[in-house]
């Protein structure tokens, strides 16, 4: 491997060790971070760490402290809401550009076998966590395709950067959604949007197009605020441990 490519391997995997470490509670809000308090703790050296950590502030999961280093952010539901909302945004904007521009064939034909895999585990009498965990790849690699269906490196990037905002993910909670009672109900739903969004490309529809991403962005909204109401799911959810209740406590 070539040395920019080696360094550029390790900044992402010191970027993902260290997320996983403040999203599974191993790091907390308020704790401070630094290079050299890192190094051990991660087993790596102190260049990638320092990338890691500039990516994570860029990100959202950290704050630089004047006097040096930088402290784990707290957030609140709202914070969370807004983006997912951002996220429905951009990736309205993409299935909307997608649609007055059109599409190639072959990508629509991508999009669909993906939604019929998907409608093949919807079918199914009962969905269990590797069900849902499948459901998860899929999902990723329906809304990777519709960014590619935008045909614009510039949105696809704001798509890449806004999913990386904590929470944002399209799958982010999926895996809490296979405990929650309303679960099947939920998958419907969203299985209905990625169906009517391809539709809507199809047809040339860009603002339906649009507005059918915006509100599947709602739904993972949805399962957020069932899952913190539910005493079972709460602490399933990634990074729960950054989420401020509503009068300033945390999770």
């Amino acid at each position: 491997m070539a040395e920019p490519d080696r360094a550029s391997s390790q900044t992402v995997k010191a970027q993902l060790a260290l997320r996983d470490l403040i999203l599974s509670g191993g790091l907390k809000p308020g704790d401070r971070v630094s290079e050299l308090s890192l190094v051990d703790r991660l087993g790596m050296s102190r260049t990638p760490i320092r990338m890691a950590l500039v990516r994570l502030e860029d990100e959202g999961f950290l704050e630089a402290i004047p006097s040096g280093g930088f402290a784990i952010k707290a957030f609140t539901e709202r914070d969370v809401y807004d983006a997912i909302d951002l996220r429905g945004m951009v990736e309205g904007f993409a299935a909307r550009i997608a649609a007055e521009r059109g599409v190639p064939g072959g990508l629509i034909r991508d999009m669909k076998d993906v939604l019929r895999q998907i409608d093949d585990i919807a079918a199914l009498p009962d969905l269990s966590v590797d069900h849902f965990s499948e459901y998860v790849d899929l999902n990723g690699r329906f809304h990777a395709l519709l960014a590619e269906a935008a045909d614009s490196p510039v949105v696809k990037r704001q798509i890449e950067r806004v999913s990386n905002l904590p929470f944002a993910s399209p799958s982010g909670f999926v895996m809490v959604q296979a405990k929650l009672p309303e679960a099947r109900h939920i998958l419907t739903i969203a299985q209905d949007h990625h169906h009517c969004v391809v539709h809507a490309i199809e047809d040339r529809e860009g603002m339906r197009a649009e507005a059918l991403m915006r509100e599947h962005a709602r739904l993972a909204q949805r399962n957020l605020q069932l899952a913190l109401r539910n005493q079972g799911t709460r602490n399933l959810v990634p990074g729960v441990v950054l989420i401020q209740a509503a009068r300033g406590g945390l999770l």
